[in-house]
């Protein structure tokens, strides 16, 4: 017969495996999660990218001498934007 006691801490054991695994799949997420969005947004290298594509503005509170950055408008791409194509009229009569 099998002892109650060695049930629960089998029970335990399984519990805390399964909570340790849920913490290093949330910590993963998260770090994944802050190199995609937040560091670019905090790096001055990538700062100036986003400025010199036209879509952010440094700005800088005189009172306190700090200085910011924000969106302004939609990022130029790195590729130009093809010619419109014009389509000839056909010599269909009706």
């Amino acid at each position: 017969m099998v002892n109650e006691n060695s049930i629960t801490k089998l029970r335990n054991k399984k519990m805390r495996r399964i909570f340790l695994i849920g913490m290093l799949c949330g910590v993963m997420i998260t770090a994944a999660f802050t190199y995609v969005f937040a560091i670019p947004g905090n790096n001055n290298y990538w700062r100036a990218e986003i400025w010199k594509r036209g879509g952010a503005a440094w700005t800088m509170d005189m009172k306190n001498g700090h200085i910011g950055w924000k969106w302004m408008v939609e990022p130029i791409p790195d590729t130009p934007r093809k010619k419109p194509v014009i389509e000839r009229p056909t010599n269909a009569t009706i």
